[in-house]
């Protein structure tokens, strides 16, 4: 999908899930932490979407990032110089599973805010190493290491040693 199709279809069902829940612009992008005028842009198609406010916006729909990107296989997302390729999504009556293939540069660091209550990240480390988990609770881990946290708190990625690379499954428990 190239990226502004990406950005028009984002900002279509962020706008959809908005109005599903009753909120207004206002109230999503204060409760997201992001400015009403990028909000507008962002649903208007007109802003290309970064990965920590795609993360805020599902946070507050109470949906898993993946269906902000239309559970679209082969979709990446780049923050902090942390790589995000979605490649499988699963639904069943209790939960959402997302994996993504992450891959990391030296030095890449990334904060991802609070996603919604209960869900979960399992970090499997296949290259390099990274430290990673909640804030002030994160952990390092090497190859064939997994790292698990609870992500309804905001949590940090450090990658230690590179190149870095790592299977993340995130679990969103259906609401």
């Amino acid at each position: 999908m190239k990226t502004g199709d990406l950005s028009s279809a984002v900002g279509h069902r962020v706008a959809e899930l908005r109005k599903d829940r009753g909120l207004s612009l206002s109230a999503l992008a204060a409760a997201a932490g992001i400015g009403k005028g990028s909000l507008s842009e962002l649903e208007a198609g007109d802003r290309n979407p970064t990965l920590a406010t795609l993360y805020a916006l599902a946070g507050q729909l109470e949906v898993p990032l993946a269906s902000l990107l239309g559970d679209e296989i082969g979709t990446s997302l780049v923050a902090g110089g942390l790589t995000h390729h979605l490649i499988d999504v699963r639904r069943t009556e209790t939960a959402t599973r997302e994996t993504y293939r992450v891959e990391g540069e030296a030095d890449a660091e990334r904060h991802s805010p609070a996603h919604g209550p209960g869900v979960t990240e399992h970090l499997l480390v296949t290259e390099g190493s990274i430290r990673a988990g909640t804030v002030g609770a994160e952990a390092q881990a090497g190859p064939g290491q997994t790292l698990t946290w609870v992500s309804d708190r905001e949590h940090f990625y450090q990658v230690v040693e590179a190149p870095f690379a790592a299977v993340l499954v995130i679990v969103t428990p259906v609401s």
